[in-house]
């Protein structure tokens, strides 16, 4: 039962409070994936919770405070490893941290992370005690000041098993305190003994139990950490039940399992389309309402555009995409929290190795078709750096939501009349994207970032019910860094766009007013740019028009469709997002060339369609990729690539079509 007592014991604090970060002493937290390490920090921090990368590195860390019996602590949520023996990129990084924290020789820090601690807390799973314990052998290297919270007892007792608490102690040298972080039970007595006077535990224990640590580490390790468990845990026999066991035979197979994957993920994607279309109609409604208010009040002019489609529209442009990632975030830390997410990997790793990427990178490639930038932050359940490199690259490649205004406005141009070639078209294009994507990635995994993807080593834990508040505390937590990191780039992205779009005015502004107005458009830098840039995109089949589109398009790939009907002079009711609007197809249909040749023939349009199938034409994603990655060089060479994939394919398909058809 939860701890009565635990308001009593912990006070959460913000971070602002009581001294400086090198004053206060810090825990780590470590243990191995799926342990309920972070269900545990969450309950001893709260919402009181800092997330940022290490420094030089794209691997995160949370911190946060604990305030306990009059003293305050720093919690490091460290990356879940299995050992600090492997040459795994966090294992090393973990590994690093611990050895800086020694009062051994200290080596010199990787890549300028200078980050160090006072202490260890050790979190393992009572259902897998060994596994744990293994860890424990490791630490004792590092003579740092140990305490072991061996969590999910609840489950434990629930399971049959009875632990021997204090011929635990009595094995391992190490202050042993069992909790359930979901329930909250223990917490108060952990909170205690992180408070108490930091001494040196570790390797404290009898010699002859570490003595079993020489010659082979692993073996032996190993052997030690089962002959303790055993001594200290009694288990009825075939602890795993007997549910579990017939369910992972239908979730694990590689046939029904990948189906059943399938029809999940599936499942969730139309839940956060569902649940996500009312509060972003919200969003759109009030952005919309304030912009009206907004020019009521200022003055038509410069300053009015600047702060109606600039600053609100800019804003606005990144609150939208806000519920997607939160309710998407929410329902991947459910299925994580089950149990079920390790077995997704499991079944799908089979089939995302033959292009060179683990399982896991299958959900955040189901997530890009409704947007990139929440399919980018979903990499995270990826543990390799180089695996969710490769898979941040290729996810905008996926056809994303923003791509469907797109779509329909040239397939509507091209098959008007024959809806079964249109849908068949508008399947085609997502099927491109994909192939180009899981192409991609096989390229990459032998050109840019080479060998194959980091090998799975996973535990399939047992089912059970998720924990709301968990998966609640991380997705606010994703949904903060994504409004103060990302949103702040993309806002000034937003910006820039409404500067190019609407300076000069060759009228002085008095004619045309905003952005929304073709002969302004037509004289800003924007429609210079257009007109520059004609000779590059003529083999594609473009005009310096359809140049306008594709520059205004890098706020938001669907800007195209009403750019279009501006530049056409479809005028104000043209100018929608819907990409299926009468007036706005019947002015492309009727736009002409010098020669008299229709602009939006059949290779043209195809040629376009491949284009935005293909193109970077969202620079809010490489505003992500950058958080993401912790540098400018990936989210440029993503754009690059991208564009000059698009560019290629478009030429191709342009001059065959030209050539061969017309």
């Amino acid at each position: 039962m939860p701890d009565d007592r635990m308001t009593e014991n912990i006070e959460f604090v913000p971070s602002e409070s009581a001294g400086t970060e090198k004053d206060l002493p810090t825990f780590a937290l470590i243990g191995n994936p799926n342990a309920g390490k972070t269900t545990l920090f969450n309950a001893l921090t709260g919402l009181k919770v800092k997330t940022s990368n290490y420094p030089g590195t794209t691997v995160e860390c949370r911190r946060g405070r604990l305030h306990s019996n009059g003293r305050i602590i720093n919690l490091l949520d460290l990356p879940g490893v299995y050992s600090l023996s492997s040459r795994s990129y966090v294992d090393s990084i973990v590994r690093d941290i611990l050895l800086r924290s020694t009062t051994e020789e200290r080596p010199q820090p990787r890549q300028a992370n200078e980050e160090t601690v006072d202490g260890i807390l050790l979190v393992i799973d009572a259902l897998h005690l060994e596994r744990g314990l293994f860890m424990a052998t490791q630490l004792r290297e590092f003579d740092i000041p140990t305490i072991i919270a061996l969590n999910r007892m609840d489950l434990a007792e629930k399971n049959g098993i009875h632990i021997d608490i204090a011929q635990l102690e009595r094995e391992t040298g190490m202050h042993v305190i069992p909790v359930s972080a979901r329930s909250n039970r223990g917490i108060p007595d952990l909170a205690r003994s992180l408070a108490q006077e930091i001494r040196s535990t570790a390797g404290s224990g009898p010699e002859e139990i570490w003595g079993e640590c020489a010659g082979c580490p692993f073996q032996a390790g190993y052997a030690w950490s089962c002959r303790v468990a055993s001594a200290c845990a009694r288990k009825p026999q075939g602890i795993r039940s007997s549910r579990t066991e017939k369910a992972d035979r239908f979730l694990t197979h590689p046939v029904y399992g990948a189906f059943i994957f399938l029809a999940i993920m599936l499942g969730l994607f139309f839940m956060v389309f569902q649940f996500a279309e009312i509060p972003m109609e919200w969003i759109e409604g009030l952005f919309t309402r304030l912009q009206q208010t907004v020019s009521g009040v200022i003055p038509e002019g410069w300053l009015s555009s600047l702060v109606v489609d600039g600053v609100i529209g800019g804003v606005g442009s990144i609150l939208v995409f806000l519920p997607q990632i939160a309710i998407l975030f929410f329902l991947l830390a459910l299925l994580e929290d089950t149990g079920y997410l390790a077995r997704a990997a499991f079944v799908m790793d089979r089939y995302m190795k033959r292009v060179g990427l683990p399982g896991k990178a299958f959900v955040p490639f189901l997530s890009a078709h409704a947007c990139a930038i929440p399919a980018i932050m979903a990499t995270r359940v990826i543990e390799n750096p180089k695996d969710r490199l490769i898979a941040i690259l290729v996810a905008p490649l996926y056809s994303c939501s923003a791509r469907i205004p797109v779509y329909i406005m040239i397939i509507a141009l091209i098959f008007p009349h024959n809806p079964l070639i249109a849908s068949l078209t508008f399947v085609g294009a997502y099927v491109i994207g994909a192939a180009a994507a899981l192409s991609v990635a096989w390229l990459f995994r032998r050109i840019l970032v080479r060998g194959s993807a980091a090998p799975l080593l996973l535990e399939l834990p047992e089912f059970h019910v998720p924990c709301l508040k968990t998966a609640f505390l991380g997705m606010v937590d994703r949904s903060r860094i994504f409004l103060q990191q990302a949103g702040t780039i993309i806002l000034l992205i937003s910006i820039g766009l409404w500067i190019i779009t609407y300076f000069p005015r060759g009228d002085g502004g008095t004619e045309a007013g905003h952005l929304h107005q073709g002969r302004a458009l037509e004289e800003s830098y924007a429609g210079r740019i257009g007109r520059f840039m004609e000779p590059v995109i003529e083999p594609l089949g473009y005009n310096w028009q359809i140049g306008i589109g594709l520059i205004t398009s890098l706020a938001a790939r669907e800007v195209i469709v009403p750019t279009l009907a501006v530049v056409y002079g479809v005028g104000q009711e043209g100018a929608g997002e819907d990409g299926d609007d009468p007036a706005l197809l019947s002015a492309l249909r009727t736009a002409r060339r010098p020669d008299g040749t229709p602009v939006f023939n059949l290779a043209t349009s195809l040629s376009l369609l491949v284009f935005f199938i293909l193109a970077a034409q969202c620079l809010p994603t490489q505003a992500v990729t950058r958080r993401e990655t912790n540098s400018w060089r990936w989210p440029v060479f993503q754009f690059v690539y991208m564009t000059a994939l698009a560019y290629t394919a478009a030429f191709v398909v342009y001059q065959t079509v030209s050539r061969v058809i017309l």
